[in-house]
């Protein structure tokens, strides 16, 4: 049980770096040999190329947050359901839903299988 609640934990902790745009933190909840895979396109993506597209999302987006719909505890990790949200340069409002499946090993993320449907990042690409 001890396990499962560090892992939640990180969860929250690693919300707030993104949310914050802090890479070196963010960097520091990681394996550096970490794999990060998208859905969208069956691939493992190196965890600096990951922080690249934070800092690009942050400059997509005023006001970046992670409204957490779920983070749940699964063997050896959480799982969680979450809305990216954000304003756009135009004004409008950002959503996208997204659910992760986080697992890791010796209190740091080895892996992030992250899924989401890419009709949302659209409004991004403008």
């Amino acid at each position: 049980m001890e396990n499962n609640e560090q892992n939640l934990q990180l969860g929250e902790r690693l919300m707030a770096c993104l949310e914050a745009c802090d890479v070196d933190a963010t960097r520091a909840l990681y394996k550096p040999d970490a794999r990060i895979w998208h859905n969208f396109d069956q691939l493992c993506q190196p965890l600096e190329d990951n922080l690249k597209s934070l800092q690009w999302m942050h400059r997509k987006l005023k006001n970046l947050r992670y409204d957490i719909k779920r983070r749940e505890p699964i063997p050896n990790g959480f799982y969680q359901e979450h809305v990216l949200r954000g304003t756009l340069a135009s004004g409008d409002e950002f959503a996208m839903p997204a659910c992760a499946i986080i697992k890791v090993e010796d209190g740091l993320i080895v892996s992030l299988d992250e899924y989401l449907d890419t009709v949302h990042t659209h409004p991004l690409l403008e």
